[in-house]
């Protein structure tokens, strides 16, 4: 197997996994709370521990997933810390802005972060998977507004 086959397999794809998870599924968890309280304080405290937990689960999930004997995935304990990682910097990104202590200026600037983030995404995926940027954007952008509208929804629902 080509080393830039290996670097894919066991390294790019793992983060990749890791980066996906942390963006999109953290929302609706930071987005529900901020949109029930309306204080971004208990939003950063939400995304901080969803990020942190997601992170951890990521890394038990791909660490456990295979021994990388079979499949030449490679060294579980390195592919786990990989995509936990991934997950959690993933997830810590659009919950910085909570920080803020203005609700409407803390959303909005988790909302930009978040744009960033999907863009980013769609920028790996295009240089390292060779898809099409446009399809990797508009597949992120779909998937990521879907969760954020439901977290949106359920918080301003509660």
């Amino acid at each position: 197997m080509p080393e830039e086959h290996h670097f894919l397999l066991q390294r790019v794809q793992p983060a990749m996994v890791g980066l996906i998870d942390g963006s999109l599924s953290t929302l609706a968890p930071i987005f529900g709370i901020a949109f029930y309280t309306h204080k971004p304080h208990a939003a950063f405290i939400a995304g901080l521990a969803t990020a942190i937990g997601a992170g951890i689960s990521m890394a038990y999930s791909e660490g456990l997933s295979d021994t990388g004997e079979l499949t030449g995935r490679g060294n579980p304990l390195v592919r786990g810390g990989i995509t936990g990682g991934g997950t959690f910097i993933g997830g810590i990104l659009h919950t910085l802005p909570f920080l803020i202590p203005n609700y409407h200026a803390a959303v909005v600037s988790a909302a930009i972060v978040v744009g960033f983030e999907l863009i980013g995404l769609a920028v790996i995926r295009w240089r390292f998977f060779e898809t099409s940027f446009a399809r990797s954007l508009l597949n992120f952008v779909v998937g990521g507004a879907i969760i954020a509208v439901v977290g949106a929804l359920v918080g301003s629902a509660a």
